[in-house]
């Protein structure tokens, strides 16, 4: 059956009631509303100050903290305590890369990439798991080496040590990266 299509005076009349008091639009499109900034992360700016102030101090040998299998390293101008900070775990870790089952050449290259994106982002902290190397011959681990001696080369890593055991332990490592 067709439906009549006709409107009714009546409703006519309700509907110019109803839109009486509406002005019409300049444009047709909606203007978005300007997204508010970013907060900025407060223990991120604690982490940043913190390390300003600690960073002008003597010089000290960081050989005085190794132990055993841990890694340890810090530039010289880098306050004992700011490296005492880093291997207490007390930096807010801003990201991770996780070298397992990595080959030693793509591993370079992840870890190259990696630091240099951390560093794009302004990261502070970041935590790099490059394994024990318990499976490795002579239970040496190649990656632990090598991770030693490529953040050792990296002039944007001012200190870099083992993990808290919750969080890798010597299979893994802290690295402060500079400011820009």
């Amino acid at each position: 059956m067709k439906k009549d299509s006709r409107i009714s005076a009546a409703d006519r009349a309700l509907f110019r009631k109803s839109v009486k008091n509406i002005r019409r639009l300049n444009h047709d499109r909606v203007v978005p509303e300007p997204k508010g900034r970013r907060p900025v992360p407060q223990q991120r700016l604690r982490d940043d100050l913190q390390v300003r102030e600690d960073m002008l101090s003597e010089a000290f040998d960081p050989a005085e903290l190794e132990t055993g299998e841990e890694l340890l390293f810090a530039r010289p101008g880098v306050q004992h305590m700011v490296v005492k900070k880093l291997r207490r775990g007390q930096f807010s870790v801003g990201a991770e890369l996780d070298l397992h089952g990595m080959t030693v050449s793509m591993a370079r290259e992840a870890l190259s990439r990696f630091l240099r994106d951390s560093r794009a982002a302004r990261r502070r902290c970041v935590r790099i798991i490059h394994g024990k190397g318990r499976s490795s011959p002579h239970g040496r681990g190649v990656l632990k080496r090598k991770v030693n001696a490529w953040l050792q080369q990296r002039d944007e890593v001012l200190a870099f040590c083992s993990a808290r055991p919750v969080d890798g332990g010597t299979g893994a490592v802290y690295v402060l990266l500079k400011r820009d």
